[in-house]
């Protein structure tokens, strides 16, 4: 198929990573290794757009160029991933409609309570018209496909589990050995962490960890804490460290994606909270390193960490048993393994990007089909 693929939140390639990127050239990536030939439709960015009419002109130019595009190319699809109210497609329901071809969001996301402020209320009525308009929605998280059924026929719905490649995420015994001499943190327990240091909910989860690790640290618990990230938040979080876990600390700056399965080789256990987490495919990848995970139990994480059987979730923004799940696991070096083995296990099964988006491909090109029998 020809598969023109529209990302509005945040177009691939763009320098600052996170979890919506990774899936989106996670399903870029595999949609080309299938042999499909894929576009990506314009790099407008739609965050807010509705709020900046300097962009609206930019934005019937992108519109122009992506019309021609797929009358020049003939293509058969058009697929928009992450649809929201912050981002909303304000451009693939027109093109497709202006070129015939059906129209597909993969994670649309439906939030009633957007209406109801003036700030969103644009960006509610907008997503709600994309939503509408697509013959067919993926989702990866529950709760959205709960809420879409509101909106669409449930056969217009498919729930989508998320997914990496588990073959890019193996345990690296060599990394390992070569990380910790590096860090110098000889035999004793490493807790792992990573995120952006950005000024919301990923820098306000570090501090919350740092918090656990300093009252840990004043009852003469042993263990290091290895940071991987960056951001305009650093020298405060590097602060916050020396003041509540002065000298077991390890902040090891960003680090690249193809090298983070060496990065979770290097320690015991995973723990970063995820307020208000979307899914955290931080959680999947050291899970499928052999970690376990602890993580607050909110958001999307319970959709990829299995609560008592591969990491522990906890009570979101309560510390004690935020402390003790990370204790337990600190004291009990059997337990951490056999957690650790059945999350590699847990994502080979579940999350398997590739068993995961075949059926995802299967009902693309049913899509199509049946658009053009139409």
């Amino acid at each position: 198929m020809h598969i023109a693929l529209y990302t509005p939140f945040k177009p691939l390639g763009h320098q600052r990573p996170s979890g919506d990127l990774v899936i989106a050239t996670g399903l870029f990536e595999y949609l080309r290794a299938k042999g499909h030939s894929v576009w990506q439709a314009g790099p407008l960015r739609a965050r807010w757009i509705y709020w900046k009419p300097w962009e609206w002109v930019r934005l019937l130019r992108v519109y122009r160029q992506a019309s021609r595009q797929l009358n020049r190319v003939g293509m058969d699809l058009w697929l928009t991933y992450h649809a929201y109210y912050k981002a909303p497609d304000v451009l693939g329901p027109w093109v497709s409609r202006a070129a015939q071809v059906p129209y597909v969001i993969f994670q649309g996301i439906y939030s009633t309570k957007r209406r109801r402020h003036p700030k969103t209320w644009p960006g509610f009525v907008l997503n709600r018209a994309s939503l509408k308009a697509a013959e067919h929605i993926f989702c990866n998280r529950r709760e959205d496909w709960h809420n879409l059924k509101r909106l669409t026929p449930t056969d217009c719905i498919s729930y989508v589990k998320p997914g990496i490649y588990p073959e890019a995420f193996t345990f690296d015994a060599t990394a390992r050995r070569e990380l910790r001499h590096v860090w110098g943190v000889g035999d004793a327990a490493v807790i792992l962490s990573a995120a952006m240091f950005r000024s919301d909910v990923k820098t306000e989860g570090l501090e919350f960890l740092l918090r656990a690790c300093g009252r840990m640290a004043k009852a003469d618990k042993s263990f290091w804490l290895v940071i991987a990230g960056d951001g305009k938040e650093r020298q405060r979080l590097e602060r916050l460290a020396l003041e509540q876990v002065p000298g077991q600390v390890r902040f090891v700056g960003k680090i690249k994606r193809e090298m983070m399965a060496k990065f979770y080789s290097a320690g015991d256990l995973f723990v970063f909270p995820g307020i208000r987490e979307s899914l955290g495919m931080v959680y999947l990848e050291s899970q499928s390193c052999g970690l376990p995970v602890v993580a607050f139990d909110n958001g999307g994480i319970p959709e990829v960490v299995a609560s008592n059987q591969t990491g522990f979730l906890t009570p979101l923004l309560q510390m004690e048993p935020f402390e003790t799940a990370i204790q337990k696991l600190l004291q009990d070096k059997g337990l951490r393994r056999s957690m650790g083995e059945r999350a590699t296990a847990h994502v080979r099964q579940h999350h398997d990007l590739n068993r995961n988006y075949d059926k995802m491909e299967k009902q693309l090109r049913e899509v199509v089909v049946k658009y053009q029998d139409v």
